[in-house]
């Protein structure tokens, strides 16, 4: 079941929603439009101009000027940025739309003002109005979470977590780095998990990262897919933290 609770110090710390689409030629002449829709909730805005890095095989006679002109400079991606008061990120490319959050602390709790779904819901909703995208080629959500480790022992950690890790031949005592990495399908869902332990100067970092996502989704389906991604990750999340970790997150950020 989804956790309903709200936590005042959860452990997620970024999650991202992304759609992918075929390529919209037209989608520079449609971005003014959907920037007005957007406004209220994402008044700050920029073009940013990604440069692809262009790799040529070259013989050990030949020289840069001698290179096409049409390779001669690598293609540029333009990606348009929104950006909320509280930072929420939205960016838009002819054949993408994603957002990114690290403000939410839940995705539907209906006591709660700020909601993932709500900025899903209304970016998506008139984003469909401008574009009249009928199918989406893929479609995702991801929770990334710094989970705390108290000691660097063993016991202490299967006290904190149902880990994959293989504790009993190699021991939290001994880790530099491990990590575990799993894709498997859920009914019609992909679900890609990545527990992993990293030793940065003598602390510990814990990481989960939960990637739920579906090919050939139409786009008035978006939000029950979603929501249905959401339903897995919260279950997978349950069976990996214990008590001790609730109790973290129920304590005030210091």
């Amino acid at each position: 079941m989804v956790i309903k609770e709200v936590f005042p110090n959860p452990t997620v710390k970024k999650v991202v929603f992304q759609i992918r689409f075929p390529n919209l030629f037209s989608m520079e002449n449609m971005i003014g439009d959907y920037q007005l829709k957007i406004m209220e909730k994402f008044p700050n805005s920029k073009l940013i101009f990604q440069r692809n890095i262009l790799i040529a095989q070259m013989g050990p006679e030949a020289k840069i000027e001698e290179l096409p002109e049409d390779l001669s400079s690598a293609a540029v991606t333009k990606i348009w940025n929104f950006i909320s008061e509280k930072g929420v990120e939205l960016n838009v490319q002819n054949n993408s739309l994603d957002i990114t959050s690290s403000l939410h602390k839940t995705y539907n709790n209906p006591d709660e003002e700020v909601r993932f779904r709500d900025s899903i819901k209304f970016t998506l909703d008139s984003f469909f109005e401008v574009t009249n995208i009928p199918k989406l080629k893929r479609i995702g959500l991801r929770y990334i979470d710094d989970c705390p480790v108290p000691a660097k022992e063993s016991k202490s950690f299967k006290e904190h977590y149902n880990s994959t890790f293989k504790l009993d031949r190699f021991p939290i005592e001994n880790a530099v780095e491990m990590s575990f990495t799993a894709r498997v399908k859920r009914n019609d869902h992909f679900l890609r998990f990545r527990e992993s332990l990293k030793d940065i100067d003598g602390n510990l970092k814990f990481t989960l990262d939960f990637d739920s996502y579906a090919f050939d989704v139409q786009s008035k389906d978006y939000l029950s897919v979603t929501d249905s991604f959401h339903q897995l990750i919260s279950d997978e999340y349950e069976t990996i933290i214990k008590e001790p970790i609730y109790d973290y997150m129920r304590k005030a950020k210091e």
